[in-house]
């Protein structure tokens, strides 16, 4: 049994000991091949990152001929006080088109809480895993050098066998007990770099989150596959939170990213929360603890929102989904009337798409993210009910929320109903309305669709750009959400000559009557249906 270090990573180190210097494999990807070694997980470092005696410029010397082989450019990139000389591979992984060498180092303080004043070059391996952040990320692995080993395509190692393994702080104990411990003092560890503090909680949910790879795990024990913190670890956490405030929300945005893309994304939320880190995340999220809801929910506001989110991690859904299921009942604390089963959420949608863009947009997510996750909870009330809602309705709907939003509607709807505590994610109903949408994907549901476009408008009644215009196309696009039959260029041109005929007042009545039709797939049933289940 052995794992397979990819053969530019070999080269690298071998290119270094060669030339006389210590080389290491050190941090996640020893991380993660001892997971996979030994704990039998199905792990695959994201980065390959190595540690050496070698100065920077020595690195720089020793690959002066290892040049990137498709292009006239220099072997390595140096543009960092850190000590980290990138080496181009000429790989075609993307993950392995550079890899990172780093001189043993120490650090000095850390006066922002994140980047360290000074950077001091160490002397030894084990000096430079005392600087990193937790036990199972200060581990190195040591390499003999084999110019075989450089060039094959397997280059097989196992940490178990060779003993190549260098672990100061106990790291290797911390992964078999699936513990997370800081090296060191965690007083010292989280105050050097407040960022840990969310690292902390992201490993524990990335490696819970980790699948088994059946050969390699076979006769293990995995009665327990949950990650914990360790408990001076955890208490420094809860201590010191108030660090997070001086860090980037972009770095916050980052880790909190992570930590719902991991399997386990719902415990993550929950750590963050117990460990006091969630009020410098998401705030308003927090609003819905303890707010109990009504008869058709057994969970209060904030259990309901982790559920579905738990439902949209299992089910893989991309992050946009995952944080509507999170945040799209965070309206309901701010509108809530009445206490018990007959509570009432009016316009918690709403208010609660608000709330997403601010809570969003103060964690610097992007312009589109957070319009896409908005109107995910603008609209997850959708309301469809077998024979009371028309073909017309489901082509009102389409047009109000654009085809392209309905399957990540849909895997809302289905998260809130799991979080719900419902046993059945997609009822009859949710089916037949998905047959609906198949039906009418075809009918005209946007302006774009119709025969006609502006200059049409303009052209037939001869008339200049302005608000005529756009007043005609609504029109014409209410009548063929009734009826697509009409939407052909003789009838629309027939049409834009009788409302041509109209006057300006008269046009702009048939013009609020579009609007207000437009609104009929929600504002009409569906008042009814949220007035019977409390629920609006």
């Amino acid at each position: 049994m052995g794992f397979s270090i990819p053969k530019e990573v070999r080269a690298v180190v071998a290119l270094l000991q060669e030339a006389g210097f210590e080389a290491y494999l050190v941090g996640g990807c020893v991380r993660d091949i001892i997971l996979s070694e030994v704990e039998g997980m199905r792990m695959e470092p994201k980065d390959w990152d190595v540690a050496t005696n070698a100065k920077p410029e020595e690195i720089q010397k020793v690959f002066s001929a290892f040049a990137d082989a498709t292009a006239d450019k220099p072997a390595t990139v140096y543009e960092n006080t850190f000590g980290t000389v990138g080496i181009k591979t000429g790989s075609e992984d993307p993950k392995l088109k550079i890899v990172e060498v780093t001189t043993f180092r120490l650090e000095g303080k850390y006066t922002d809480k994140r980047h360290p004043d000074e950077v001091k070059f160490a002397k030894t391996v084990e000096e430079d895993l005392s600087r990193r952040d937790f036990t199972i990320n200060a581990i190195a692995l040591a390499m003999t050098h084999d110019k075989q080993q450089t060039t094959d395509d397997e280059g097989k190692l196992s940490v178990i066998s060779q003993k190549l393994l260098v672990d100061p702080f106990g790291g290797q104990e911390d992964l078999a007990a699936k513990r997370i411990r800081t090296v060191g003092n965690p007083e010292a560890r989280f105050t050097e770099d407040a960022l840990r503090l969310m690292r902390a909680v992201r490993f524990a949910v990335e490696l819970s989150s980790r699948e088994r790879d059946p050969e390699r795990s076979r006769g293990m024990n995995h009665s327990n596959e949950d990650w914990e913190i360790e408990k001076k670890t955890r208490e420094a956490i809860v201590r010191h939170v108030g660090l997070l405030e001086m860090i980037a929300k972009e770095r916050i945005r980052d880790e909190f990213e992570k930590i719902l893309m991991s399997e386990r994304a719902a415990k993550g939320v929950v750590l963050l929360e117990e460990l006091g880190l969630l009020k410098f995340v998401l705030p308003a999220l927090r609003e819905g603890i303890g707010v109990e809801q009504n008869l058709h929910h057994i969970y209060t506001v904030f259990e309901h929102n982790v559920r579905a989110l738990e439902y949209s991690a299992q089910q893989g859904y991309l992050l946009e989904v995952r944080m509507a299921s999170l945040l799209h009942d965070i309206g309901k604390p701010k509108v809530k009337q009445g206490e018990g089963k007959y509570a009432t959420f009016h316009g918690h949608e709403v208010v609660g798409a608000k709330m997403a863009v601010k809570a969003l947009d103060e964690l610097r997510f992007s312009k589109e993210f957070i319009e896409t996750v908005a109107h995910l909870v603008r609209y997850h009330m959708f309301y469809y009910n077998v024979g009371e809602v028309t073909a017309a309705g489901v082509r009102r709907f389409l047009a109000r929320v654009g085809p392209e939003t309905v399957p990540d509607l849909i895997k809302l709807r289905e998260a809130d109903r799991i979080g719900s505590g419902t046993p059945k994610a997609v009822p009859y109903k949710l089916r037949h309305f998905l047959f609906m949408i198949e039906k009418v994907k075809s009918d005209p549901v946007s302006p774009k669709m119709l025969k006609v476009k502006g200059d049409d408008v303009m052209k037939v009644l001869n008339i200049p750009p302005g608000p005529k215009v756009g007043q005609i196309l609504s029109i014409l696009l209410e009548e063929v959400l009734d009826d697509p039959g009409k939407n052909t260029k003789e009838n629309m041109e027939l049409r834009i000559k009788n409302l041509g005929e109209l006057s300006d007042a008269e046009l702009k009545k048939l013009t609020a009557k579009a609007r207000e039709r437009k609104d009929e797939f929600e504002e009409g049933l569906e008042d009814e249906m949220k007035k019977k289940f409390y629920v609006k």
